[in-house]
């Protein structure tokens, strides 16, 4: 009797989050059991909290994604290339440091933050590294590393620990746009994360737009960083400073994408715009060197000299 309970409470919990993502009306039946568990959300095992969304702290950004990260969503970060996987990484890192350092305050213990990595996109793009793990705010005693051999053991793993809920986030590494991760097995991704009240960051390293049921999607490229600031407020020149993101809101409900450079303060783990007026050029903006690409000639004739007279030889006898 208590399975079969859970089991019709888990069945209208799906309709209900199908539902909200098609953007069709909430079933009567679903709806009064919604209200219902909301009342008493403890009375039945396995029903995942309303959670409020992460904030980054950065007014703009909250506002366009209407007070911040999802965390029982699907949540998309893709970088262009596989040379801006490491931009697209460290953003997705410093979000699970923020959300590590949010729930500390009000949890005594966090739970660990777990990696699911890309076979074919570790081989060029490296993997987490320990000591710097520690630098950009999160502790490597609580980050968890996999890494499957295969796609199939990749989702599996992800769904896995999302209904776990052991986990403060789980990452999801994936390379480009396989075939055999569609918007079938986002959707699948996204009811799980939704059921399960915890957050999924999709990191597709060198992928293209694609539809999916993330609620919200990012491109992330590097951007350069400030100069290091000093106690009285002026810069320490030939500094480099906090690690730097040019952001892309591509899917979100506004009608426009939404751009804007952020940095990351990993020892207060927190983000902060840069203005376009602050920040240094982006590559390929213009040259480092504003002189000649090439040096003057010196010591050398100003024009090539002509040729002298052609002379036409016979022909050699055989």
């Amino acid at each position: 009797m208590a399975e079969a309970a859970v089991a019709r409470e888990m069945l209208f919990a799906l309709r209900e989050t199908i539902a909200r993502l098609e953007g069709r009306p909430i079933p009567a039946l679903a709806a009064a059991e919604h209200d219902a568990l909301a009342a008493s959300p403890d009375t039945v095992p396995g029903h995942a909290i309303q959670r409020p969304p992460l904030a980054t702290g950065v007014a703009d950004l909250d506002e366009a994604m209407q007070g911040g990260v999802p965390l029982d969503a699907l949540t998309e970060i893709r970088s262009l290339s596989l040379r801006d996987a490491g931009a697209a990484s460290g953003f997705t890192l410093a979000l699970a440091a923020r959300l590590g350092a949010n729930a500390a305050g009000k949890t005594a213990a966090v739970s660990p933050v777990l990696w699911i990595g890309d076979t074919v996109a570790a081989m060029e793009a490296g993997l987490p590294y320990a000591v710097g793990l520690r630098d950009f705010g999160l502790e490597p005693a609580g980050f968890l590393q996999a890494s499957p051999r295969k796609l199939e053991e990749a989702l599996w793993l992800a769904e896995t620990a999302l209904a776990s809920a052991a986990f403060t986030v789980v990452i999801l590494e994936v390379r480009g746009n396989p075939a055999r991760f569609g918007l079938t097995e986002s959707r699948r991704l996204s009811l799980r994360a939704k059921a399960a009240g915890r957050p999924l960051f999709l990191l597709r390293q060198a992928g293209e737009e694609e539809a999916s049921s993330a609620l919200f999607r990012f491109s992330v490229e590097p951007a350069p960083a400030l100069a290091r600031p000093l106690p009285d407020g002026s810069m320490l020149g030939g500094s480099i400073g906090h690690p730097a993101f040019r952001l892309t809101l591509e899917k979100s409900r506004n009608p426009a994408p939404f751009s804007i450079t952020l940095e990351w303060n990993a020892h207060d783990r927190r983000f902060a715009p840069v203005l376009d007026l602050e920040r240094p050029a982006f590559p390929g903006e213009f040259s480092a060197h504003s002189g000649a690409d090439l040096p003057a000639s010196a010591d050398r004739p100003d024009c090539p000299k002509t040729l002298g007279t052609v002379l036409a030889y016979g022909r050699r006898p055989v």
